[in-house]
């Protein structure tokens, strides 16, 4: 691994950088002389797909300071992979982030754009494969994407944050090396910076099993990805004035299906399809169902599922879930439904299921949501069950980790609220409106930079009474606690929470306060794990998460207006033995900023 940074440090000093640091007018998906090939999702079932350096042309040009980065930075990560024993796939992206015109509702809005695409780029990978982007940055103000659900193992260093990196500047570039470790299922992507998921940058990020895993389902005919999610007419900073300037949210404008108000999914007559399905809105629960076809469930944000059959779903703003669909019908079109979930005003977006050998088109009233409202969708998210003897991104079985029986460290309790500080809206968490640093929590941990953040500042439990305060807490645990927190909802509407770098065991949903015999209505034996939970309004959910991955994770809210106005914090997870087996070091192309620039 020294030699490997060593050479890197040599190769992106000796060429001239006022020249090679020159913006790129275009970008294409390949760097130079080195090309990727494209990834079947399909072959991921059948082995690895190769990735061969190919020459472009016969004369190789002049290689860019940001190609050689890259490649050196790849050096560096292949060196560590090398080191612990790993041979792992590697997958390299350039992403360039623009402004462009989009026409989600009819008329032109301002979008954000990878690589010239609304929605971004779908990315497929298998378990464990390392995954290389360069993010180049276009817009007129800062960026940083993370990867919502994908655990970062080891590596906070990547996931995308602002209480862990430095937001990438405008005509500036990040090269983000993360490793999809242990995972299987369908996740998402977004910018969190600021309120610029509003304006897209969003998209779909797949893991795929390896070949010798296992899923308990036979292997489908192919899959989509639907990014389903509220939208607004506003621009992402016309939003986000308002909620500087003390306002909340406005209801949303509409309902989008990957980005669109109409589209279509194609298959055959008699084959069965797996639809991931995520919301990726800001503030909207969701319901979704197909037409004349019913969806067997089978995978929620990384764990196999009990495969119950399901008439229509809700998903909560920030999940995710997989399920099977068999076109068993007459041969035509068919609705596909997404509408919000308890809302006075309902939002709809429908899309065509077509069948290939189809004549007709779709016909009949729009299938209606459900009946019935609070009470029948928590009854619905209880059935979510752990398929206990499916093997999930390894070869053991799910229900091998008997969660149940392991004793708690420590139990927590963060009630919700919304907070008038200063005349102005706020969120907070146990009467704590979280203020994001212009120095990144990480950075003044790995440096030991004071008046960045406070510790254990976050009163647990909460305490009753008294006005809201602004702050940075960043609440610690030793590695391997094993926590229980129960989430108070204390507001009439709908929260969902997410932790970033774990999925957590969501062992119990109810309504009104929760106190200490409501444990005994706990699942500890199929609990679903997932990395975002929703709480039922006046109610309270619990959750069991096993802290085995070192380094700082946010905790917030995932509806992004409340985030974004204080309802988060972060983690510490820590111990004092330093080794590569607990965190990597930090990168050597981590960005500084704040009271850390100048800082190695």
């Amino acid at each position: 691994m020294p030699h490997a940074a060593h050479l890197c440090f040599s190769v992106l000093h000796a060429g001239k950088c006022n020249e090679y640091m020159r913006p790129r007018s275009s970008v294409t998906t390949h760097h130079s002389s080195l090309r990727v090939n494209a990834f079947d999702p399909c072959s991921c079932r059948h082995g690895f797909p190769a990735f061969k350096p190919t020459p472009s042309s016969a004369s190789f040009p002049r290689p860019t300071l940001r190609m050689m980065r890259l490649v050196c930075g790849v050096l560096v990560f292949l060196a560590a992979a090398f080191a612990a024993g790993a041979d792992d796939p590697y997958r390299l992206f350039t992403w360039t982030v623009t402004y462009g015109p989009i026409y989600p509702l009819g008329v032109q809005q301002q979008g954000i754009l990878i690589n010239g695409q609304f929605p971004g780029p779908r990315l497929d990978c298998v378990t464990n494969d390392n995954i290389v982007i360069d993010v180049i940055n276009k817009l007129d103000e800062p960026l940083l994407l993370t990867w919502n659900g994908i655990k970062q193992r080891k590596n906070s260093w990547q996931d995308g944050m602002l209480g862990t990196n430095c937001p990438i500047p405008p005509n500036g570039n990040f090269t983000y090396k993360f490793q999809t470790k242990d995972q299987i299922g369908g996740f998402t992507y977004f910018p969190s910076t600021g309120m610029q998921r509003a304006a897209g940058g969003f998209g779909s990020l797949n893991v795929y099993q390896r070949p010798q895993i296992p899923v308990p389902y036979a292997k489908p005919a192919g899959d989509f990805s639907l990014l389903v999610g509220d939208w607004y007419r506003a621009s992402h900073k016309v939003l986000q004035k308002a909620l500087d300037s003390g306002s909340s949210l406005p209801f949303p404008d509409d309902l989008l299906i990957n980005g669109q108000k109409y589209t279509t999914f194609a298959g055959d007559q008699g084959k069965t399809y797996l639809f991931r399905i995520s919301n990726v809105g800001m503030t909207t629960s969701i319901n979704f169902r197909i037409q004349g076809h019913r969806m067997k469930l089978v995978e929620v944000e990384g764990s196999h599922t009990l495969q119950n059959i399901y008439d229509s779903l809700d998903i909560h703003v920030g999940q995710s879930l997989s399920a099977l669909v068999t076109l068993d019908q007459a041969p035509k079109d068919y609705y596909i439904v997404a509408s919000t979930r308890f809302t006075r005003k309902v939002l709809t977006a429908t899309a065509v299921l077509h069948y290939s050998n189809s004549n007709s088109p779709v016909s009949g009233p729009i299938p209606g949501g459900p009946a019935y409202g609070l009470h029948w969708s928590m009854k619905q998210a209880r059935t979510f069950r752990w398929n206990l003897t499916a093997s999930a991104a390894r070869p053991n079985p799910q229900g091998s980790y008997h969660y149940g029986k392991i004793t708690r460290s420590r139990s927590i309790m963060l009630a919700n609220s919304a907070a008038v500080i200063g005349g102005k809206q706020r969120y907070a968490i146990n009467g704590v409106s979280f203020v994001v640093p212009g120095t990144p929590l990480k950075l003044a941990d790995n440096f030991n930079i004071a008046g960045v953040f406070a510790w254990d500042s976050l009163p647990i439990p909460p305490a009753g009474g008294g006005s809201p305060v602004l702050s940075t807490p960043v609440v610690r645990f030793d590695l391997h606690d094993f926590v229980e927190i129960i989430f108070q909802n204390t507001e009439n509407s709908m929260q969902t929470w997410h932790l970033d770098g774990y999925d957590f065991w969501v062992v119990g949903y109810g309504s009104g306060k929760w106190t200490e015999r409501l444990r005994r209505r706990y699942n500890l034996v199929d609990a679903v794990t997932r990395h975002t939970v929703q709480v039922y309004p006046n109610g309270w959910s619990a959750i069991l998460v096993s802290l085995d991955n070192q380094g700082m994770w946010n905790l917030r809210s995932a509806m992004w207006a409340r985030q974004s106005l204080g309802q988060q914090f972060y983690i510490r997870v820590w111990t004092p033995e330093k080794s590569y087996a607990n965190e990597y070091d930090m990168p050597a192309n981590a960005l500084r900023c704040g009271k850390a620039v100048g800082l190695r």
